[in-house]
This record gives structure tokens, C-alpha cells and sequence, in this order.
């Protein structure tokens, strides 16, 4: 069976126009919502049942199709973040991860990203170790390996990441976070080796203009394969040089290994008019369009997600709500936000949608799995 045929059998078995610039303005959404009743020892089927928080923003037609599953990786031992899937040859779900003991905010330092498989997207998974770690001194990425997203290029797999020189940071008398980067690891096999590409250099560096809104980092990398061929690498920046907010960016190459060129209208997603900010977008494309995900920061709610289409993938439609907060789906758990979106595709359809949140039977951090329905019904 070739392979196209097992992903095809796999993901079987698994089974508005658009504003120039986000010039846009926040209106009320007419309709009555009402807040579902429901025991907080069981499981919130649908996520309409939080529509009447956000009643001043549309709420998505992708946000009406989801179906919460529950926690994947709870392990005792390890906070886990930022589970990125892919189905692989072997008809399996493949999640790369990151994972680090003690406390939360050693992401920074001592994060690595693993390797985790399960017959199906809602698991359970098998972890299967570490596939990458800090390169140690004297390297960009010295020190941790954080955010993975992985995707399927040709007859070979590509996983983005962040990472940082903490050493550099210090020397230069900045925020630790202003070493962060984006690289890039390649495979022939989900299962590895793992080559990092670029060698002494990140994937996609910082501006060297002192001036320009991306010059402090580059960070949460977001990957798509345009219809016409290009890579289409999407990131977040801090800009520190201006207003002290996070926005979106784009660059573009014309193969996976680079060189990736900022596109000339970056960033192509702030919401400085609001000063507010958002992260962790999360883009494909599908059914003729161009769709994002990411955490929103204060935009409506930064508990919640937001969904933006596109038909070109640089012009964005007004925000709508892309996913509630974990409350709304499981009346068990505190209030509290998902992070790193990222969608599962199966034969170029999105059909599951993996999260990161703090929490779980290990009170750490874990992934969670939410099924995309066809339909909202």
C-alpha cells in the first residue's frame, strides 16, 4: 500500500470577507445566548454553552464544530506543552512535544521536545523520548527546545521550534526571552534522525534594525505550504521598539531550508489600534482559504482563542471566536486558557485541534485533545 493510500485509510478512521489591514470594530452580536446548565462533575458537550461571555464578537463557525475529548501526556514527572500532531505512514498519530521537569517557568531553560505515538488523535499515547535538546554553549540554541510544530514536506518532515542562548542574553543585559529564535530540524522518518538546519544560525533571525517592530525576537513559529508552492513561515515578535506588544509576521521562501524574506506589509496581524495582543497563531489552509487560530491576549477575552480567514493569506478577516476556555468544555476544571494551537489535517481537512494547558491529575501541564465536527450540529 503506498503511503498516500495508508494516510488516506488512517484520517478515514479518524474521521467574510476579509478587512484590509484588521481595520476593523468590535459589534455586538444580536442573537440571545444562554449559558447551558450542567452538573460540574460531567462533561460539557458542546462549546455553545459559553457563548453568552463573548456576546460583543461572532462566534465562528469552526469554534460551533468542537467537541471536547480530554487531557493527553499527563505525566507526573514533566510539565508538558505545545502537542503538535501529525498522522504518519504507519497510519498512527504522531505528537511532538514539549516537555521539562520543575517549575513552569523553566520552559526557558531547560525545555526539550519529545516524541509521542497513539493508534488514534484522541490517544492514549505512547511516549516514545526525546528528539531534541539544547545544543549546548556557544550555539543559538544553547539552551532550551520549546514549541514544536511538525509538517510533512515531500518525502521528508519538518519540525519548527524555539529555542534560546541564555548566556547571550545575560551579556548583553537584556530579558531572557530577547535570545529567542526560530530553528528548524529535518527527517526522513517521523522517527527521525534529526538534522538542525542552518548550522551556528536560526531559521529566521531577528531584524538587525534597532528600529524595526521584529529586532528583539522571533519567536512561535507557525508553518504552512502555500498552494502555489512557497513556505509560508508565520511568527510572533515582541516590539519593544514601538508600543511594547506582540505581533504577527510573515516570511516567505522558496524551499523548506530558506532563505525565508519578510514579507514587505509585516506585521500583517496586530491589534495596536486596541493595544492589545495576541500569540501562538496556528495557519492552514483549507476548503479555498486561508484559516489562523491563536491565543488571544486581551483582544476579547485572554482566556479564549480567536479565528480569522483569509483569502490570500496576508489580508485577515475581523476575529471571531475560535475556542472557549477549558471550563466551558469540562465544568471540572477552573477557568482557566488553552495555549499553542495546532490542528490536525487529514487529507488537507481539519479534524482535530490540540492544546496546551496548566493543570491535570499530575498539577503540572498537559495537551488536550478537541474533535473538529463536519457540521456544528
Amino acid at each position: 500500500m503506498r503511503t498516500d493510500d495508508v494516510l488516506e485509510s488512517a484520517c478515514g478512521a479518524h474521521a467574510g470577507g476579509v478587512a484590509n489591514r484588521l481595520s476593523w470594530e468590535i459589534t455586538m452580536n444580536r442573537r440571545d445566548f444562554l449559558l447551558a446548565s450542567g452538573s460540574a462533575a460531567c462533561m460539557i458537550g458542546s462549546a455553545r454553552d459559553g457563548s453568552a461571555r463573548h456576546a460583543s464578537v461572532a462566534r465562528s463557525e469552526f469554534c460551533e464544530r468542537l467537541r471536547p475529548v480530554g487531557r493527553i501526556l499527563e505525566l507526573d514527572e514533566w510539565h508538558v506543552w505545545g502537542c503538535s500532531p501529525i498522522v504518519g505512514p504507519d497510519g498512527r498519530t504522531h505528537v511532538f512535544y514539549s516537555r521539562w521537569r520543575g517549575s513552569f517557568s523553566n520552559w526557558l531553560k531547560t525545555s526539550e521536545i519529545a516524541h509521542a505515538v497513539a493508534t488514534q488523535p484522541e490517544g492514549p499515547y505512547q511516549d516514545l523520548g526525546v528528539v531534541l535538546q539544547g545544543a549546548g554553549p556557544g550555539c543559538w540554541d544553547a539552551d532550551t527546545m520549546h514549541n514544536p510544530t511538525i509538517h510533512r514536506i515531500g518525502n521528508q518532515y519538518a519540525l519548527f521550534y524555539i529555542s534560546s542562548n541564555l548566556a547571550e542574553a545575560k551579556r548583553r543585559g537584556i530579558h531572557p526571552a530577547g535570545s529567542q529564535r526560530i530553528g528548524l530540524a529535518l527527517a526522513p522518518s517521523l522517527d527521525g534522525p534529526w538534522k538542525r538546519v542552518s548550522g551556528d544560525r536560526p531559521i529566521l533571525d531577528i531584524d538587525p534594525s534597532a528600529a524595526a517592530w521584529d529586532s528583539f525576537l522571533t519567536t512561535n513559529p507557525a508553518f504552512m505550504r502555500h498552494p502555489n508552492g512557497e513556505c509560508w513561515l508565520y511568527y510572533k515578535a515582541w516590539d519593544r521598539a514601538h508600543d511594547n506588544l506582540r505581533k504577527m509576521g510573515l516570511a516567505i521562501a522558496a524551499g523548506i531550508e530558506g532563505p525565508y524574506v519578510r514579507h514587505a506589509g509585516n506585521p500583517i496581524v496586530s491589534f495596536a489600534h486596541l493595544k492589545r495582543e495576541v500569540e501562538d497563531s496556528y495557519v492552514w489552509f483549507e476548503g479555498g482559504r486561508f484559516h489562523m487560530l491563536m491565543r488571544d491576549m486581551g483582544v476579547v477575552d485572554p482566556r479564549v482563542g480567536l479565528y480569522m480567514e483569509s483569502d490570500d493569506g496576508v489580508e485577515w478577516s475581523a476575529p471571531q471566536l475560535g475556542y472557549e476556555s477549558i471550563d466551558v468544555y469540562d465544568a471540572r476544571e477552573p477557568r482557566t486558557r488553552f495555549e499553542r494551537p495546532q490542528v490536525l489535517l487529514c487529507n488537507g481537512k481539519a479534524t482535530h485541534l490540540f492544546l496546551a494547558l496548566m493543570g491535570g491529575k499530575a498539577g503540572k501541564s498537559s495537551g488536550y485533545v478537541v474533535r473538529i465536527n463536519e457540521t456544528a450540529d
